[in-house]
């Protein structure tokens, strides 16, 4: 089943210019439009958010624009540095979302994603990635998945939420609610559409095709049928200029796996000669396989390395291949490395003594490719003493920071993220617990050791000035091993609650 994801800028074009003015542009609540010519006349070509809240609308003349709104910002717009932008927002979601990227100009890109959401947790983690990653650079985003292009096109656009996602199957269901404007037709068609009393797309599905094509021409009956999935609508990619990229072409096509995976083999043995030369490694792969009906499918896959290796890459490829549909067959293949990095060789050993360096890369590459990327991390220590914050999450194969774990005390393999309430009995001010209740279970304590004083972050945080835990390690009469803190000193109010917490379990 093809998913296309449909990602939508509605103020592309003040964003755009926002952040390319950086520190002179106008600031965010000031209302801002982008005038053009149409023959003697000057229009409002785009407006951002807050100037549409003021009234103002895409078309209107932008003296009448200037007259409403007081302190209006008027910019001449730039809608050639707006395509070239645009394009090059389609390569940088080439390289990291999907090996399947085109502009939908004049504002928002569509890929096709079949096969490669894996990489990123899954559909709606990438979608909420997606738009997060251009809130963060002042990009407004909106962005829907669906079954075709037509269909995750109007939703992204006609339903009001940052990130949809329309399960598969149910891309009808999805477009019936909505207005017959988001079937990507020209506005010729819908005005007289609406003449004659429709305004949803579910009342043109009800009528017969005969009719309203007489009256409109075909163009009505291919967005519909596109939009339902019905009609394959194709999408032509953009491809980078200096990516390393080899294909290969059938006089007949192919449609066995046994043949597609030999063939994957040539072109990847072809491939890493080419990344050689350039003293590259690839960190993603991109297949596409041309059908003979013009539908494209695509494989994806990552690598935590910069990587060369023949069998290895085949291997990764190979493992995706029962998720093509040959459909009649397969005409063309197209292999690319849209992510390289530098790569040179390297001595693993320099004895026969020596021992050699462990290298997982190859099973982290494995299980990435499975379960998802994002699924795939180990910890790293962090230079603070607050254990909740001495660790965080990084790639498995990401480089060692320099910074060690504490060892002059032990810590439980086991740490909350949140330590729990308990409720316990101790002699203050520096006795551990002779009891203590956690989940409804009361544990008497039979052996203890500490405290183990830890102070607040004072030079970060105002509320943590005089802050202080003490730490013990307590055994029940199970011999079940915990680690318990007290919040406070046990004497002075200023320094914590004096509440009782559990923070992990040992063993």
């Amino acid at each position: 089943m093809q998913r296309v994801v449909s990602l939508f800028l509605p103020s592309w074009s003040t964003d755009r210019l926002r952040r390319k003015l950086g520190d002179v542009s106008p600031p965010p609540d000031r209302p801002l439009v982008l005038v053009g010519r149409h023959g003697n006349r000057r229009l409002v070509v785009a407006a951002d958010r807050v100037a549409l809240e003021a009234g103002l609308r895409v078309g209107m003349p932008a003296t009448k624009a200037q007259a409403l709104v007081q302190g209006l910002a008027v910019m001449d717009a730039e809608p050639e540095a707006d395509a070239e932008a645009l394009e090059r927002l389609a390569l940088w979601a080439l390289r990291r979302y999907a090996p399947i990227v085109a502009v939908d100009p004049p504002d928002g890109l569509v890929m096709d994603t079949t096969g490669a959401d894996h990489l990123h947790g899954g559909e709606r983690l990438m979608l909420v990635d997606m738009v997060e990653r251009l809130g963060q650079v002042g990009f407004l985003a909106r962005a829907a998945i669906a079954d075709s292009w037509g269909a995750a096109h109007a939703v992204a656009r006609y339903v009001r939420q940052t990130v949809s996602v329309v399960a598969a199957n149910a891309t009808c269901d999805a477009i019936l609610p909505l207005p017959i404007a988001a079937l990507r037709l020209p506005d010729a068609i819908v005005s007289g559409l609406r003449v004659l009393g429709f305004d949803r797309v579910g009342e043109l599905l009800k009528q017969p095709r005969a009719p309203l094509t007489l009256r409109f021409g075909p163009e009505l009956g291919r967005r519909l049928d596109q939009a339902t999935g019905r009609l394959a609508d194709p999408i032509e990619p953009v491809r980078p200029a200096d990516v390393v990229e080899v294909k290969r072409a059938f006089g007949e096509p192919i449609g066995a796996a046994e043949t597609i995976a030999r063939y994957v083999g040539k072109l990847v043995q072809v491939l890493c000669a080419e990344l050689e030369t350039k003293g590259l490694g690839a960190r993603r792969l991109d297949l596409l396989l041309y059908r003979v009906d013009n539908r494209v499918e695509a494989i994806r896959v990552g690598t935590a390395l910069p990587v060369r290796d023949v069998k290895r890459l085949t291997r990764l490829l190979c493992d995706k291949i029962e998720t093509v549909d040959p459909g009649f067959g397969i005409e063309l293949l197209r292999l690319s490395a849209p992510l390289a990095e530098p790569l040179t060789p390297r001595q693993t050993i320099s004895s026969l003594l020596e021992q050699r360096d462990a290298d997982i890369s190859d099973l982290i590459d494995i299980l990435g490719n499975r379960v998802g990327e994002e699924k795939l991390y180990r910890f790293t220590p962090v230079a603070s003493d607050v254990p909740e914050r001495s660790l965080r999450r990084v790639a498995p194969a990401s480089v060692e920071t320099g910074e060690a774990w504490p060892d002059h005390w032990p810590r439980p393999a086991r740490l909350f993220a949140m330590p729990e309430r308990i409720e316990a009995i101790a002699l203050l001010p520096d006795h551990p617990p002779a009891s203590f209740t956690w989940r409804g279970i009361r544990r008497r304590v039979k052996r203890a050791d500490g405290p183990e004083r830890v102070f607040g972050e004072w030079w970060k945080r105002d509320a943590e000035l005089a802050a202080v835990r003490d730490y013990f390690q307590v055994e029940d009469e199970a011999g079940e091993r915990f680690w318990i803190f007290r919040a406070g000193d046990g004497e002075d109010a200023a320094t914590g609650s004096h509440r009782w917490f559990l923070h992990g379990i040992f063993g």
